[in-house]
C-alpha cells in the first residue's frame, strides 16, 4: 500500500471532481477525522490514516483490501470508479438525478436513463456532467453522466437518453468477484 503518485492523483481528482466538484477537500478533512487516499494493487483506497498506520504493519503480498475501494487504474492508466465509492459520493454531489420508479430497475439493470424514466433533474446541470442516479425516495441507485443539459431535457424526445450509466448498486450481485 503506497500514497498515489503525483500523475495518479491528478487522474483521480479529476474522474472524482466530475461527479462532486470542490467537495474533494470534505472527503479529506472530516470532523471524525483526517484521512487519505492509498493504491493497492492498482485500487485506489479510502481509508482513515488509523486506518493506514494498522495496515502499514500487514506485508503488502498479504493485504487484500484496506478501506472502501473508490476504483482502480486502467491497464491504460484511466481511472475507473466503482459503485463502493457510492457512499461517499451522494452527500456532496452537486449534480443529481431522480428515477420515476418504473425506471428503477431498468437502471440497475445496467441500462441508460431515459427521459420517460426521468422524475427531477438538478437545474443547470450540464451536458457530460457527472450525476448521481436517486430513487424519488431519495435512495442511492448509483451515477452516470448526464446525456443532455437540463435545457435539452425539458424538450427532448421521450425516448431519447438523457444520462448515460457508469455504475448502480445492481452490480453488487452481477459482478460480486470482481468488486474485492
Amino acid at each position: 500500500m503506497r500514497p498515489l503518485t503525483d500523475e495518479e492523483t491528478r487522474i483521480f481528482f479529476e474522474k472524482l471532481s466530475k461527479y462532486i466538484g470542490n467537495n474533494i477537500k470534505h472527503l479529506l478533512s472530516r470532523p471524525d477525522g483526517v484521512y487519505c487516499f492509498r493504491l493497492l494493487k492498482d485500487r485506489v483506497y479510502y481509508m482513515s490514516e488509523n486506518l493506514m498506520k494498522h495496515a502499514s504493519s500487514v506485508p503488502r503480498k498479504n493485504l487484500l483490501s484496506c478501506g472502501t475501494c473508490f476504483g482502480k487504474f486502467t491497464k491504460g492508466k484511466q481511472f475507473r470508479l466503482h459503485i463502493t465509492a457510492l457512499d461517499y459520493l451522494v452527500p456532496y454531489a452537486p449534480f443529481k438525478v431522480w428515477l420515476k420508479p418504473s425506471a428503477e430497475q431498468q437502471f440497475l439493470y445496467g441500462h441508460h436513463v431515459v427521459k420517460s424514466g426521468l422524475g427531477r433533474i438538478t437545474e443547470a446541470t450540464s451536458q457530460y456532467q457527472g450525476v448521481v442516479v436517486l430513487s424519488m425516495a431519495d435512495l442511492p441507485l448509483g451515477f452516470g453522466v448526464a446525456a443532455k443539459s437540463t435545457a435539452e431535457c425539458r424538450h427532448a424526445d421521450p425516448m431519447s437518453i438523457v444520462c448515460f450509466h457508469q455504475a448502480d448498486v445492481g452490480e453488487y450481485l452481477r459482478h460480486e468477484a470482481e468488486l474485492v
